[in-house]
């Protein structure tokens, strides 16, 4: 279900607005009931603007005189067709907790030293959701603090097994590639070298 820009806001102004019952803003703004009669009370989003949404072209005063002559309607959102055509958003880098960030250096520590030649620098960075040059200056003992302990990053929650193993697989399937790929020159090589003979 689509629900409108800002909730909270727009139920503000729902329930200055209109006479509108509290379970019909509660499933137009995809808020609980409580929280809709919370902020009817005052005790929810204290301070906080309303936001107008006839104004901003997700209602229109139509709808809204409907759903107030008819208690068990629902309000509809105005569909717009920009915004459905859009593209579907790209993932975001994952958050890392504060209580998890100064861990990364520990599993990073961990990683280079199982796995020194099957991870590259940029795949220790995205598993652990570090830098390239972080990974290098702890690989390089360069990094600005010493790191003398090393932690798993499947025990402190920053990547998962799964993610592991991915990668790993990820990094023996380059691997085996580029050698096939030597294999297959080196032939070539070779078959050219007997020819000129």
């Amino acid at each position: 279900m689509k629900l409108p820009l800002m909730p909270k806001a727009t139920a503000i102004w729902l329930i200055d607005n209109t006479s509108l019952s509290f379970s019909q803003i509660s499933d137009f703004c995809g808020l609980h009931e409580l929280e809709v009669q919370g902020i009817a009370d005052g005790e929810v989003a204290v301070g906080m603007r309303g936001f107008d949404p006839v104004d901003n072209k997700q209602l229109t005063r139509k709808e809204i005189q409907r759903c107030e002559n008819d208690s068990s309607a629902k309000l509809e959102l105005i569909s717009s067709e920009i915004i459905e055509s859009l593209p579907p958003r790209k993932k975001d880098t994952k958050y890392t907790p504060l209580s998890l960030r100064q861990e990364k250096p520990f599993a990073i520590l961990w990683l280079i030293k199982r796995y020194p030649s099957e991870l590259s620098s940029s795949q220790i960075a995205k598993l652990t959701g570090s830098t390239k040059n972080t990974v290098e200056a702890i690989r390089n003992g360069t990094y600005r603090e010493a790191v003398l302990e090393a932690k798993s990053p499947m025990d402190t929650g920053l990547c998962s097994y799964q993610d592991l193993e991915k990668a790993l697989n990820r990094a023996k399937n380059k691997r085996d590639k580029a050698e096939a790929e030597k294999a297959k020159e080196d032939k070539e090589d070779k078959e050219v070298e007997t020819s000129q003979i």
